[in-house]
């Protein structure tokens, strides 16, 4: 939990997480390791003292996740958002069941999504069906960019695709989180083209579609899609890293989200371990849009803030906040002037 200068309770909820293995032992080939180096190459945007050492990177450890996120990141839930990459990684870049291993250990704290593609067509399907049930799924993550054999991309319009999206309203997953932005080594740029939800958004209303990095390089066109599409979502992994090198091209970002989703529409997400969610949060929570933006497009005011730090995803979640916070033993320690925060570890 974040406390405001003014002792107000901020109840974070972090939308993008992972827990991913690059290490030497799971990496197939020279895809994974370009794949991995591009990651630390924007590991690089953050603060010099946050940047790990590359090894680390490569695999990190379920207590640096806890210290980073719980302890240290003001995080009190954070959603786990995988990306599979099996023509990269042996067992995946995020494994399932290291993430459910981990919910296991922090059920209160932790939501762990799953993933489908639609080239796997009916074997995929009937395996998506049994990752729903064995890990109660709230959401997947789709990632159209994907390597699969010749193959070097898919779209939410694909026919296949179409069938496994009936199958997330069937079992009642309507959280679709979609990887719409930067390009990674070696995967190409336009097959993260935002286009595609237009349709599918159309198509299921239903189902609600958080376009994680809000459609970068191409955010116009993800914002006039989202503007007639109230059922897409921003979702601010990437965008908010940008503060820190680019506080104007961030400033620019977050203001034509306001002007065109409004503030009930966008997710606070650090894309943990790209970067840490402690000094995100800190700088976000500083921040004011210059006047002459915030006349034209609003203002990050304190209820905006609280709306996009938390209350959006538990809102699509289903997640009661003030129940949440008692089941985490959730407890104010600041006094006015100062910020901090008192958590219990689940």
């Amino acid at each position: 939990m974040f406390i405001t200068e003014s002792g107000d309770e901020i109840f974070v909820i972090d939308g993008h997480v992972h827990l991913w293995d690059a290490s030497p032992e799971n990496t197939k080939n020279r895809y994974g390791e370009e794949f991995i180096k591009c990651f630390y190459d924007y590991h690089h945007l953050g603060p010099d003292e946050y940047v790990w050492p590359f090894e680390k990177y490569r695999k990190y450890s379920d207590e640096d996740f806890e210290k980073d996120i719980f302890e240290n990141g003001y995080v009190d839930l954070a959603i786990f958002n995988p990306q599979y990459l099996g023509d990269f990684y042996y067992q995946g870049f995020s494994n399932l069941e290291r993430a459910d291993s981990f919910k296991k250990k922090h059920p209160d704290r932790v939501i762990a999504n799953g993933y489908w593609d639609p080239r796997n067509e009916e074997s995929g399907l009937k395996l998506f069906e049994e990752h729903a049930a064995k890990y109660n799924l709230q959401g997947v993550k789709l990632y159209t960019a994907e390597w699969k054999g010749d193959s070097k991309g898919w779209k939410l319009t694909d026919p296949w695709s179409y069938k496994y999206l009936e199958k997330c309203l069937e079992l009642g997953i309507k959280n679709i989180h979609v990887h719409k932005g930067p390009t990674i080594r070696p995967l190409n740029k336009d097959a993260f083209d935002v286009g595609d939800v237009d349709e599918v958004a159309t198509m299921f209303p239903d189902l609600n579609f958080i376009v994680e990095h809000c459609g970068i390089p191409r955010l116009n066109d993800f914002c006039f899609i989202a503007a007639q599409e109230p059922n897409v979502y921003a979702g601010l992994a990437v965008v908010l890293a940008l503060m820190h090198r680019r506080p104007a091209y961030f400033n620019e970002i977050i203001s034509e989200l306001l002007f065109w989703l409004g503030p009930d529409r966008i997710l606070f997400a650090s894309d943990y371990a790209l970067w840490q969610p402690k000094w995100i949060v800190e700088q976000f929570m500083k921040l004011e849009l210059p006047e002459e933006i915030a006349k034209e497009k609003g203002q990050l005011t304190p209820e905006v803030k609280r709306k996009i730090m938390g209350e959006n995803a538990a809102r699509l979640y289903g997640i009661d906040i003030n129940e949440r916070k008692k089941k985490l033993g959730l407890s104010t320690v600041a006094k006015k002037g100062e910020s901090k925060k008192e958590t219990a570890l689940a």
